[in-house]
């Protein structure tokens, strides 16, 4: 399993101590996957999902608690990226901020590229 060496994918403090929240939650021994898979209103979408397996390919990203795990053709279109909780009125949520994305939904799940 490759760590991430690079920084190719980031994570806020916030999103860092919401998934620890999450997988404290759990049980433990979990790690947030992020994914990106064909389909949404744009093109591609975010998928967020709680794994306990680690492929051989997968980069490992660890900051305090938190893990995330990330395929490497995921990767490919998230080089950059930062990923956010934002928790308000309107609700919360995990978000991502891509800079490969030229356009996104109103939700905030699907994007597109070039």
């Amino acid at each position: 399993m490759p760590q991430d060496s690079a920084p190719h994918f980031r994570l806020t403090d916030r999103a860092a101590t919401r998934i620890a929240e999450i997988v404290a939650a759990e049980g433990g021994a979990q790690s947030l996957r992020v994914a990106v898979l064909a389909g949404g209103c744009s093109g591609f979408q975010y998928k967020f999902e709680l794994d306990r397996e680690i492929a051989e390919d997968d980069v490992v990203i660890a900051q305090d608690a938190a893990t995330v795990l990330i395929d490497p053709v995921s990767l490919d279109l998230l080089a950059g990226s930062e990923l956010d909780y934002t928790d308000s009125l309107m609700g919360s949520h995990f978000a991502v901020k891509n800079p490969n994305a030229v356009s996104a939904c109103g939700c905030g799940t699907s994007f597109s590229v070039d």
